[in-house]
């Protein structure tokens, strides 16, 4: 998940990443990440820049260094749907070891695409109306100072339009700390929520809030009459064949597959300390889902071509806001769909995806029409350098705009 640099978003670790305005690392977090000595790439060419795959390579070996990530991972997929794999610097900083290709990593904020997926689903079978109020759903469950769910429609917690106060502005040091081991009810996070006021009257304008989509996974559930979990796997992972893909269990705080470590540091030139084994269930559905960065092209190309969705639904989820331009690093021209982002290319045209960061790892994926995708993970929330994420995201620019 993520923390916040913008005004308007959460100091939480499931923030959409990169420079489309991700939700982001705490300020405490953004000048505390450093790495004590450059690590070596270990897979991606060192070789001078001549060819826009060369052009990749060189920029994912920056990434690790120049900017200190510990490991960084690349899949590209061309409009062949042929697949390549990179990786740089190591995936262990106490053995040394190599950086699985393709390895799982904790994905955050991708999950928010993924909810909604379904939720877009059931609004395709009849089952929920996009712009009915969250109350005809979970009748009584949004109260509070200026929040209402008879004013609140599905389509704002999709849009992040509907102004709920975020709860992982609480719990995010925490989550660091002593409750990093803690698991956490649905009902918990959202009654954390509840204890503060609304941001904004529904509609009035657009802020990041992982209260969204918690709520969002509470009315699938309550739909469905089924565990959140399961309906991300029925309805998506399986059905789109994401093999590295899975919603961690009760209590469950490895990851399964082969993997890169993911580190934090805890101030200013603290070092960085691992921090893979996690109890993810503070994002549930709004940032728990473990991937790879292959599956999260197949899925964001499956997604994009018309494999998940009806046409309407699809369209729906396409239509998209501003997100306001406060300085924060988001590309300019970025706007958020429903559970997804389209951001600009420096070659023109956009791409579409969303991004997350979690304790250890920020993703960010995006695919094009045309069919190309790619995604980037890197194994710390942020670097050493003032840059943050902008080196690693514009790796998946490159790849993206290669002839």
């Amino acid at each position: 998940m993520s923390m916040r640099t913008r005004k308007s978003r959460p100091t939480d670790g499931t923030g959409p990443s990169g420079r489309r305005g991700r939700a982001g690392a705490v300020a405490a977090i953004a000048a505390a990440l450093a790495v004590a000595a450059v690590v070596p790439a270990t897979a991606a060419s060192s070789a001078p820049a001549h060819g826009p795959r060369d052009a990749v390579r060189a920029g994912l070996e920056r990434v690790v260094t120049e900017d200190g990530f510990p490991a960084a991972l690349l899949a590209t997929t061309g409009r062949d749907g042929r697949t390549r794999n990179h990786t740089a610097g190591v995936g262990d900083l106490g053995t040394g070891a190599k950086v699985p290709v393709d390895g799982q990593v904790r994905v955050g904020s991708n999950t928010k695409t993924f909810t909604a997926v379904v939720v877009l689903q059931l609004v395709g079978e009849g089952k929920v109306a996009l712009d009915a109020p969250v109350e005809r759903y979970l009748p009584g469950l949004l109260r509070g100072d200026g929040i209402d769910g008879r004013r609140i429609t599905v389509r704002q917690l999709l849009q992040h339009t509907s102004g709920l106060p975020e709860y992982t502005s609480v719990l995010m040091d925490r989550v660091f700390g002593e409750q990093r081991h803690t698991y956490y009810q649905p009902r918990a996070l959202l009654d954390v929520a509840l204890e503060r006021k609304a941001e904004f009257a529904p509609g009035a304008r657009w802020s990041y809030s992982n209260t969204n989509y918690v709520v969002a996974g509470l009315l699938v559930e309550k739909v469905t009459g089924r565990p959140i979990a399961e309906q991300i796997t029925k309805r998506v992972v399986d059905r789109v064949g994401l093999r590295h893909t899975y919603f961690p269990g009760v209590g469950e705080e490895g990851i399964r597959e082969a993997h890169p470590r993911g580190y934090h540091a805890s101030g200013p030139g603290a070092p960085l300390v691992d921090i893979t084994r996690i109890d993810p269930s503070w994002g549930w559905a709004a940032g728990q889902l473990v991937s790879t960065p292959g599956d999260l092209n197949r899925f964001f190309s499956a997604l994009i071509g018309g494999e998940l969705l009806k046409p309407a639904q699809l369209a729906q989820m396409r239509t998209t806001v501003e997100i306001p331009d406060d300085g924060s690093g988001s590309t300019p021209g970025s706007r958020y769909g429903l559970g997804l982002i389209s951001t600009p290319l420096s070659c023109g045209g956009v791409m579409w995806g969303h991004g997350g960061n979690i304790p250890g790892y920020h993703t960010y994926p995006g695919v094009t029409d045309r069919g190309r995708a790619a995604t980037i993970a890197v194994t710390a929330l942020q670097p050493p350098t003032a840059k943050g994420f902008t080196s690693a995201d514009a790796v998946v620019d490159t790849a993206l705009c290669a002839n």
